[in-house]
């Protein structure tokens, strides 16, 4: 677009430099690029380079950058009303909790809507606490839940240490990982078995009587697209039935289509006290997230006051752009794309790479929701880069992201992953040519692997 000059771009970093504070960063290590539009699954920058976007932003933009009717539902609500404070009822507001409800699987009934993920988990611990009468919330290593001040302390990752002590009652536990099995399962069936078992003794150790939730990503995001093996969360559901304890299932990241589904559990065939969403559910065009709440739950809050809030529940420019999402999903058949380019392109993509890449370990996922695990050595899985890497160590990676965005292609790296999750409205086209980018960047990673040894020549008599 002839209007943004490289000269708009110097002055946006320059003025991002001298005011704006970054998040997860160190100041003065960090060089932001400069975007100045997108559209679809594509964005640019001021010189006019275009990068495919393979993370979706922050695995939100799922109907892509610039949706004409997302942004056209943001104009006409704009017009008609703003804002509102929460305790008028508004009809954006109004449409979206039924569209909710209606989606979510089992009896799930009602909505409190929230600024984003993270105080959308804050709440779902808040509501499980009271309705129970219970304090501690088990969660997993491996995860990832936001960064207020219970939301960082449920994160199973690095992200955590630096924030500790924080909510204290907050109790973690291991959960499954079939490629690296911390239960030396051999089996994801097994895998499944002994990571109930383990969960069953914590429960136990820990005193069921104190413990009021049990909160899990229901396919682990940022930490790995680590799909829970068959029969996992309907075991976990049974566990928290047994003990009477409430199981929150964060879609935050997994939810509204990201795995072929508009909500995750779906592919599990279980139903969570709660849900907790943000991201696809708008696209992040407007901040929201929220918690689908069990009628249970919601009677207790039917003569008692639930005692919390938010200026910004439910914003009718968020929500009205949540409603239309609804609608294009069931226009563009975004639920049936997804699933079908799943399997006919991205696995099969993938399945090749690990077969014909040395620093290729493992490949899983769901929908347009996929991880390449790097590995210095297949047979003894040792990853290419360690957990939590210091820069240094982590300088392969480096390699890799930089190749893919001189290629054109923006890559979500994470560890020793390279995670697929474009924009689920990403033509054929464009799928296929961010998959070749990774696959030449990943030559690249085959100098620091253990080379493969070529199958043995078959004899013939």
């Amino acid at each position: 677009m002839s209007e943004f000059t490289p000269a708009d771009g110097r002055h946006v970093v320059d003025v991002d430099r001298a005011h704006v504070f970054h998040s997860w960063s160190a100041q003065d290590k960090i060089s932001p690029l400069p975007v100045s539009h997108g559209e679809g699954a594509t964005f640019y920058d001021y010189d006019g380079n275009a990068y495919l976007d393979f993370s979706s932003q922050l695995v939100n933009l799922n109907l892509g950058h610039q949706h004409p009717r997302l942004v056209k539902a943001i104009q006409d609500q704009a017009a008609q009303v703003a804002t509102i404070q929460p305790s008028f009822a508004n009809d954006a507001r109004s449409e979206l909790a039924r569209l909710l409800a209606e989606a979510a699987p089992g009896d799930l009934s009602h909505v409190f809507f929230t600024n984003g993920g993270a105080d959308a988990n804050e709440h779902a611990v808040r509501m499980a606490r009271l309705h129970t009468g219970k304090k501690k919330i088990m969660s997993q290593y491996r995860s990832y839940h936001g960064a207020t001040a219970t939301a960082i302390s449920l994160t199973g990752d690095p992200r955590r240490w630096p924030n500790d002590p924080s909510d204290s009652s907050v109790v973690h536990f291991v959960g499954p990982y079939s490629y690296r099995s911390p239960f030396w399962s051999e089996s994801p069936e097994e895998e499944a078995a002994r990571a109930l078992e383990h969960l069953e003794n914590q429960i136990i150790l820990e005193g069921a009587n104190t413990i009021a939730a049990i909160i899990i990503e229901t396919v682990v995001g940022t930490n790995g697209i680590l799909v829970p093996p068959p029969g996992y969360l309907p075991g976990v559901r049974a566990l928290c039935d047994k003990y009477g304890i409430l199981y929150i299932a964060d879609e935050v990241m997994a939810g509204f289509g990201r795995t072929g589904t508009m909500f995750a559990v779906e592919n599990f065939d279980v139903t969570p006290d709660f849900i907790t969403f943000a991201k696809g559910v708008n696209s992040g065009y407007v901040p929201l997230g929220g918690v689908i709440i069990s009628p249970a739950v919601v009677d207790t809050f039917r003569e008692n006051a639930y005692p919390g809030g938010l200026t910004y529940s439910g914003h009718p420019l968020a929500c009205t752009v949540g409603v239309e999402t609804f609608r294009v999903f069931e226009d563009e058949k975004i639920l049936e794309r997804t699933c079908e380019l799943a399997e006919r392109v991205v696995r099969p993509r993938l399945e090749e790479m690990k077969a014909r890449h040395a620093c290729v370990g493992d490949i899983r996922g769901l929908g347009l929701f996929w991880a390449i695990e790097l590995v210095r050595d297949k047979d003894t899985k040792e990853p290419l880069v360690p957990f939590n890497p210091s820069p240094e160590e982590n300088q392969p990676m480096l390699e890799f992201a930089a190749a893919c965005r001189e290629s054109g292609l923006w890559p979500f790296t994470h560890f020793n992953r390279v995670h697929v999750a474009p924009p689920l409205v990403i033509s054929e086209a464009d799928l296929n040519r961010g998959l070749d980018i990774i696959d030449s960047a990943l030559t690249k990673l085959d100098a620091y692997a253990t080379p493969v040894s070529a199958p043995a020549a078959e004899v013939r008599s």
